[in-house]
């Protein structure tokens, strides 16, 4: 059963349309790897899986029991998180904040899973350190490790290697894997297709025409 499914989707703002008739469903387990041309209209896909932006056409449905908090995001940075003055911590922490409910504190069994999450991306000796004084690469360990915090389903990263070089690349790309391994579905966006297809099991192509299928359909379609 589809966890999430997408039937004649219609994206854009204010009326105007940038993607239409977009048609894919991902299954628990899968990777997705979003592919296009700069504008596009990948990030506006992404946002509309959040709900953070309505379709103007066309539905959205999840599945499979996932539910709308057990969707975890990993944006793009931009220079303002760069700098974002916490530490590492405190972030990974943060990403537990839908389990807490009223309660003004974390409890015991969120703390362990901040601890769980920084060891599984190898950041747990940087707990203490402040955010900003990290690596491009270390940050994107953090903020990956905060997704964790917020879901165990399903997550959704948009360019989550762009600006890093090529061995802290293969790293990320090794560790949304191992994630992905242990039953985590994953829809990212990527500019890298050589890396997309060394990873992803399934691909959507968006732009002036639309592809979704395996990535062996989509080497067959782009010859």
């Amino acid at each position: 059963m589809a966890q999430l499914t997408c039937k004649n989707l219609t994206l854009g703002y204010d009326s105007k349309i940038i993607l239409q008739n977009i048609n894919f469903q991902v299954c628990k387990g899968d990777y997705l790897c979003i592919l296009g041309e700069n504008g596009s209209g990948k990030s506006t896909l992404m946002k509309t899986i959040l709900n953070l932006l309505k379709p103007l056409g066309g539905t959205i449905e999840r599945g499979d029991g996932l539910l709308k908090d057990e969707i975890g995001y990993l944006p793009q940075q931009n220079e303002v998180q760069k700098d974002f003055p916490a530490s590492v911590k405190e972030i990974v922490l943060s990403g537990c904040q839908s389990r807490c409910g009223r309660r003004p504190f974390y409890n015991k069994k969120e703390k362990q899973l901040a601890v769980d999450a920084m060891k599984k991306m190898e950041i747990l000796n940087l707990s203490k350190r402040c955010f900003r004084d990290l690596s491009g690469g270390q940050q994107q360990r953090v903020l990956l490790a905060r997704a964790i915090c917020a879901t165990q389903k399903m997550f959704l990263l948009d360019e989550p290697v762009s600006a890093l070089d090529p061995e802290t690349t293969e790293e990320m790309y090794q560790l949304i894997n191992s994630l992905n391994d242990e039953g985590i579905t994953i829809i990212m966006i990527s500019h890298d297709i050589e890396g997309a297809l060394k990873y992803a099991s399934h691909i959507l192509y968006v732009g002036h025409d639309v592809f979704f299928g395996t990535k062996e359909e989509f080497l067959c379609y782009k010859h």
